[in-house]
């Protein structure tokens, strides 16, 4: 099952078993398997740091399940008007476009996926979802974040366009939820996303505050939740490509 990567929550109460009960394959999937919605609608404050300047934005972001595939818009209302829709398919990559404030809509193919997400320290790929089978996993150790007993599991994807060596899931041993996720490039560590301010809304459990940080301590983004609405239903023609112009 395809799942989108940051704005995703990750949560299902199960039974503690011992590090090597599980393999890394098997606790990802316990992951996927976590209570997730049919629908978001929430509010997002942006921040972004680099150096001694802060830049603050603001989005609103729409999710509905259709058809089994996730659709997503994120809608810009500070600085600028900028939108991201993206499409996710079950058996093949992505589709993702950007509409500019200008209004001219732009797909977003090959290396654009790599450029920074409206100057971020995301790309807009980190934006795509995650088909399960398409990555290698690997159980490396148990540690703690944040004081809480975790699984490091390695993600090495199989094939295609390789952003990223590996990815390296830190899944809290209680309850399945990821609440750390670092990324490697060309065998370092280029990045890291914290999950923070866990909470339960309707039944989701979801990090009211994520942090994506530079490993070269260079810089960091913090989205902080504002608002967020759970299974309130949403018009799928909000999803249309047609509605980014």
């Amino acid at each position: 099952m395809k799942r989108l990567f940051i704005f995703t929550s990750l949560i299902l109460v199960i039974s503690v078993q011992s590090l090597f009960a599980l393999t890394g394959r098997e606790i990802i999937e316990k992951s996927e398997k976590q209570a997730k919605p049919k629908s978001t609608k929430s509010k997002i404050t942006m921040s972004i740091y680099k150096g001694s300047s802060v830049q603050q934005k603001e989005f609103l972001l729409f999710q509905k399940s259709i058809n089994g595939e996730d659709k997503v818009l994120i809608t810009f209302t500070k600085p600028t008007q900028i939108k991201v829709l993206t499409h996710t398919h079950k058996n093949s990559e992505d589709d993702q476009w950007l509409s500019l404030s200008s209004g001219k809509v732009k797909r977003l193919v090959g290396g654009d996926k790599s450029e920074s997400f409206v100057q971020s320290h995301m790309t807009y790929e980190d934006l795509e979802s995650r088909e399960i089978n398409n990555y290698d996993y690997k159980l490396i150790k148990e540690a703690d974040v944040n004081g809480e007993a975790c699984y490091l599991v390695d993600a090495v994807k199989k094939s295609g366009n390789k952003t990223y060596d590996k990815n390296t899931l830190y899944v809290r041993k209680s309850d399945f939820n990821i609440v750390k996720l670092d990324f490697y490039q060309k065998g370092k560590l280029l990045k890291f996303l914290e999950n923070q301010k866990i909470s339960k809304i309707s039944g989701i459990t979801t990090p009211m505050k994520i942090v994506v940080s530079m490993a070269d301590g260079s810089g960091r983004t913090e989205l902080v939740v504002e608002k967020i609405i759970y299974n309130k239903e949403i018009e799928d023609s909000k999803f249309s490509k047609d509605a980014l112009r």
